[in-house]
C-alpha cells in the first residue's frame, strides 16, 4: 500500500471518431483507440458519445484492452434522431468512479454498431 494518497497530476482529454459499422461484441473488427494509459496510470472519469449525423438506433461499444485481451467494458445506446436546425444529434454521457488504466499497456477502444459518424471523448487525468 502506498504511504501517501495518489492524486491526479495531469488532466487528460482524449477523443476519436468511429464511423465504420462493427456489430462484433468481442473487440474484433473496426475499433478505434480512445485513450491509452500513462506509465503511472490514468483515471477515466467520464466518457461522452456524441453523434455528428442523423442516427438509427444502435450502440457504441467500449472495451478495455491490456495489450493482449479485449474485455467488454460498456455500451452506450444511440437513439434514432434526424439531425436538423432544431433537432440535436444524440449525446450520451457516462461517469465512472473507479475506471483506472493501470499502465501504458492498457487502453480503451471503441466501435459503433452502425456506419454513422460518432465522436467519443474521454475525460480524466494521469496519476
Amino acid at each position: 500500500m502506498a504511504a501517501e494518497p495518489v492524486f491526479a497530476v495531469t488532466p487528460r482529454i482524449s477523443a476519436t471518431n468511429v464511423a465504420t459499422a462493427n456489430a462484433n461484441r468481442d473487440g474484433s473488427g473496426a475499433v478505434a483507440t480512445l485513450i491509452t494509459g500513462a506509465a503511472t496510470g490514468t483515471r477515466v472519469t467520464e466518457i461522452v458519445v456524441k453523434a455528428r449525423v442523423t442516427t438509427t438506433a444502435g450502440q457504441v461499444r467500449a472495451w478495455l484492452y491490456d495489450g493482449t485481451n479485449y474485455r467488454f467494458l460498456d455500451e452506450y445506446a444511440i437513439a434514432a434522431a434526424t439531425v436538423s436546425a432544431t433537432v440535436q444529434g444524440v449525446r450520451v454521457s457516462t461517469n465512472y468512479s473507479n475506471l483506472i488504466l493501470p499502465s501504458a499497456s492498457w487502453s480503451i477502444v471503441v466501435s459503433t454498431h452502425n456506419a454513422e459518424s460518432i465522436d467519443v471523448i474521454a475525460f480524466g487525468a494521469d496519476l
